[in-house]
């Protein structure tokens, strides 16, 4: 009897899903059209679709721009100490 063949390996499970292509995440838009089909939700799913396709052409994953975007409304200046906490001797 012979050993069952192994076709994917457990490093595979870090991978982004894959929906035909398009990065899965970006199909719970298309699943809000599906369940709510309206105009608006299409057009919602659409523009989701392409915002996803549109950071990953660029090589960025949804996780790495929302952090990029977070830093860039945060500052250049970060606290060490809470604001009320700082000593306002200027």
């Amino acid at each position: 009897m012979a050993a069952p063949q192994v076709i994917s390996h457990w490093r595979d499970s870090g991978r982004i899903p894959r929906f035909f292509g398009i990065d899965a995440r970006s199909t719970f838009p298309l699943l809000l059209f599906l369940v709510h089909i309206k105009l608006w939700t299409f057009i919602v799913a659409v523009i989701a679709t392409v915002l996803f396709g549109l950071i990953e052409r660029y090589g960025f994953s949804a996780i790495v721009f929302v952090r990029m975007i977070r830093s860039l409304l945060a500052g250049r200046r970060k606290l060490v100490k809470p604001w009320w906490r700082e000593d306002k001797t200027l």
